[in-house]
């Protein structure tokens, strides 16, 4: 799906696979969820706020 290396503080995510995958209904972890949002990929599905 992607990875954060937060030494370097560079993120690579496969945005259209995330967004299928929370579409069949997959949760994300906490940290998933922030650097998701960070990376705006909520806004893509039409929401704005998931908890």
């Amino acid at each position: 799906m992607g990875f954060y290396d937060p030494i370097k503080n560079q993120t690579d995510l496969n945005v259209p696979a995330i967004i299928y995958f929370l579409e069949k209904g997959a949760q994300p972890t906490g940290i998933v969820h922030d650097i998701s949002k960070k990376a705006e990929v909520f806004k893509e599905l039409g929401v704005d706020k998931i908890k």
